[in-house]
């Protein structure tokens, strides 16, 4: 999906890559949005109390960021992210790893830690993908003078056609080979 510029999915758009790893976070009443710098991905986290959450949406409802509820534990924001897309994205850099399936659960967690900093943990639930919960965890700073910029994906729309081309080359010349 990625390769694509359709998404790098939740993990896939938070865990820093080589460039473009930008984030931004905007605070209104009883909303967060948090924008990333590649692939200009923005999620919207509706904010419930944590004693009185609204239900995730039907579990007929798919998307590639899934379906996400927020509530503050404390001065740390706690999102909830179910209803993923199965088999799109994997829980990794750029949304690669391995594909997860329909029961995919994320909880974040982002705590401030100083003026600076936010600490970042993510808990990834699929029993169907993993044979365990597991958890990463990182900081996120704050840098003085930093811009969010265009992300021009596939400039020019070369990027996807020149890999199916390479592709379709590779496999002529393997299909030559094994006439030999």
């Amino acid at each position: 999906m990625y390769d694509r510029c359709v998404t790098r999915g939740v993990a896939g758009s938070i865990i820093p890559v080589i460039y473009g790893y930008g984030t931004q976070f905007i605070q209104t009443p009883g909303l967060v949005a948090i924008r990333y710098e590649m692939v200009h991905e923005t999620r919207i986290i509706p904010i419930d109390p944590p004693n009185n959450p609204r239900p995730h949406a039907s579990s007929s409802y798919w998307s590639f960021m899934g379906d996400l509820r927020g509530h503050w534990e404390g001065s740390t924001l706690v999102i909830e992210t179910t209803n993923f897309i199965a088999g799109r994205n994997g829980v990794g850099g750029n949304g690669n790893g391995a594909p997860t399936s329909e029961d995919l659960k994320l909880i974040e967690r982002f705590a401030r830690t100083s003026d600076t900093t936010i600490q970042y943990e993510l808990t990834v639930n699929d029993l169907k993908a993993y044979t365990a919960s597991w958890k990463l965890s990182f900081p996120i700073t704050h840098e003085d003078g930093y811009q969010i910029f265009e992300y021009a994906c596939h400039e020019g729309k070369y990027g996807l056609r020149n890999l199916l081309s390479a592709a379709r080359a590779d496999d002529a010349a393997e299909a030559a080979k094994a006439k030999k």
